[in-house]
């Protein structure tokens, strides 16, 4: 690739934040719901509904009252108990804590003069819990949230919306998730992806395609 970097675009979760498994592990602690039991409930709701519960909440088409019942009634069924799910979100939020120092670190970019984006594959009622988490005003020049697109990664036209939006190639963009797929798919497109493991990791990485 050549060209110079001209914006970041960075997840939100997992990235921004702490680690999202870390949440998964304590409900599978807390609600005594093995986590197989959760993703065999979304196997059921799929075959039954004919569409995958997960990707329509985060594309904004199925709300997230909805979801929570179809995933009760799922994993209820798979326990063979009753099962109320209704905490889920609440109990996601409570103690998810904010990644500061790579808060930092894209404030620092955004005053070294690069354009910053956030892609997330979000829900439209959380909007409200996960902005106050981050400067977002402060920091991004552009949102694309999914549940508002319609769309969500790593499906290659929500990166290429946000690439319109931002009116740059796709070798002028870094690419940051914490998820690896959807590094791939950003690569492929022609981004710098860098998969973020650990904060130092992906400074290191991020900061290496910035000087390439």
């Amino acid at each position: 690739m050549t060209g110079p970097i001209k914006a970041v675009v960075s997840d939100f979760g997992g990235v921004l934040t702490a680690p999202l498994m870390s949440f998964f592990a304590r409900f599978q602690s807390d609600a005594g719901v093995p986590l197989e039991a959760l993703g065999k409930a979304m196997a059921r709701i799929a075959s039954e509904q004919g569409f995958q519960p997960l990707y329509e909440l985060e594309k904004g088409k199925l709300s997230e009252q909805r979801f929570i019942e179809l995933l009760d009634e799922a994993v209820s069924v798979e326990l063979g108990r009753e099962v109320h799910l209704h905490g889920l979100a609440d109990a996601y939020w409570r103690d998810l804590a904010t990644n500061d120092e790579m808060v930092a670190y894209l404030r620092d970019l955004h005053a070294r003069g690069f354009r910053l984006a956030l892609l997330t594959n979000n829900v439209r009622e959380w909007e409200a819990r996960w902005r106050p988490m981050v400067p977002v005003d402060e920091l991004f020049e552009l949102v694309v949230d999914s549940a508002f697109v319609g769309m969500r990664k790593p499906d290659a036209e929500i990166y290429e919306l946000t690439l319109q939006r931002l009116g740059l190639p796709a070798a002028a963009c870094v690419f940051i998730d914490d998820i690896e797929v959807n590094c791939t798919t950003a690569a492929a497109l022609g981004m710098h992806a860098v998969w973020f493991r650990d904060t130092d990791q992906a400074i290191a990485e991020v900061e290496a395609a910035l000087a390439g």
